[in-house]
């Protein structure tokens, strides 16, 4: 309940897919959702990302589900419960002196942006430098985010490689914000099938007695 409050206030504050005023379209990218593109996306989000972002709503033992081993849990979370948190490496008053704020909790990112998995993968791929030097990002123009993948100076196959990579982090991010989702949906069919059956034999109930009053 405390995870659908914030995320509903997230999706209400004044962001969208158009990142702070700068027009800029969301890159049209097909974000896959198997068990192995998700285990990619989050070691890569999880040995990059959480050096500044926790992932608050996110269990290491959630990692199970993805196709995790218990010995690569057990090697991630090191002295943390498997049903703790998996928080950022950096304190937040660091982050607060670094960078003015603390970075989101990146576990109900994609709920908090229209466009999901989308939103990420275009600010990942929107950093540019600017004439004076200094990095920026189209999407999110004075974003605190640091380049960290380099990505504003890559180009050819290492730029394609790295492409590929934001696109698992997407997809992981994706699921992260929704971990029970494909199990909410498999179960939706048979609440689905159980009321169409339902209302029929209703009906039939209600045919048998109406035949008897006449």
């Amino acid at each position: 309940m405390k995870k659908l409050l914030i995320t509903i206030l997230l999706m209400q504050a004044p962001v969208s897919v158009w990142a702070a005023g700068s027009g800029l379209p969301l890159l049209d990218v097909d974000l896959a959702h198997d068990k192995a593109t998700l285990k990619q996306g989050a070691e890569f989000a999880l040995s990059v990302c959480t050096g500044c972002h926790s992932f608050k709503y996110i269990k290491y033992r959630d990692l199970l589900a993805i196709g995790f081993s218990e010995q690569e849990v057990d090697g991630l979370r090191g002295d943390q419960e498997l049903t703790a948190s998996i928080v950022s490496l950096s304190p937040a008053d660091m982050m607060v002196d670094s960078y003015g704020l603390v970075p989101p909790d990146l576990s109900i990112i994609a709920k908090a942006r229209k466009g999901g998995g989308r939103y990420v993968y275009t600010l990942f791929n929107s950093f540019y430098v600017r004439d004076d030097g200094n990095v920026d990002n189209h999407l999110f123009p004075g974003i605190r985010m640091p380049d960290v993948l380099g990505v504003a100076s890559l180009d050819g196959e290492a730029k394609k490689d790295t492409q590929e990579s934001l696109k698992k982090v997407a997809s992981f991010l994706e699921w992260a914000s929704d971990p029970n989702g494909e199990e909410r949906r498999s179960l939706g069919v048979y609440v689905l099938v159980y009321l169409f059956i339902f209302t029929f034999m209703l009906w039939l109930m209600k045919r048998r007695v109406w035949a008897d009053v006449h």
